[in-house]
């Protein structure tokens, strides 16, 4: 027995079994939800409490990444919407049809940044159309947030519904 056969019958390396996917589950979600539209979420509590100079850089900041984000979706949205379908169909056709268990993984990972990001662009359209205070940025991004955490939190259920039932449909033994 080589040592390349050993360390896989000692360590799972099935993805939902896998102590290091559900790391990078969490740091995903708890990533997305401290940027909110490409802005750190302190940042917007350090302009509310200090204002001045915060606030300034703020609101550079938010209109710069409502400017790029607008220009990506404007310039290439239909592309990448296009491969982004593309890209999500292989994988549920080959995680959830054909039993692979890593693309399940994958597009469990992957999807529901999709509607974060949809999240985003609306709320840069949003702010693109509105006056650029404090008051308007704040709650935008605030809102925002909380609706990433909230699908962070429903994603988080179902992928961990759906890894417990991988694993106890495959055993312990495989």
């Amino acid at each position: 027995m080589d040592l390349y056969s050993s360390l896989f019958e000692i360590i799972d390396m099935r993805s939902f079994s896998n102590l290091w996917y559900w790391i990078c589950l969490a740091v995903l979600w708890s990533s997305a939800s401290h940027w909110a539209m490409g802005v750190p979420f302190d940042l917007l509590v350090r302009a509310r409490r200090a204002g001045g100079q915060a606030e300034r850089d703020l609101l550079d900041i938010v209109r710069i990444n409502t400017n790029r984000l607008l220009y990506i979706v404007d310039v290439s949205g239909q592309i990448i919407l296009g491969l982004s379908c593309f890209i999500f169909t292989g994988l549920a056709m080959l995680g959830f049809y054909y039993g692979v268990e890593f693309a399940q993984a994958v597009f469990l990972l992957l999807f529901p940044g999709s509607f974060v990001m949809l999240l985003n662009i609306r709320a840069a359209r949003r702010l693109k159309n509105s006056e650029g205070t404090l008051e308007v940025v704040g709650k935008t991004l605030t809102r925002c947030r909380i609706y990433t955490q909230i699908i962070g939190m429903i994603s988080i259920l179902i992928t961990s519904f759906w890894g417990m039932y991988q694993n106890f449909s495959i055993g312990v033994l495989g």
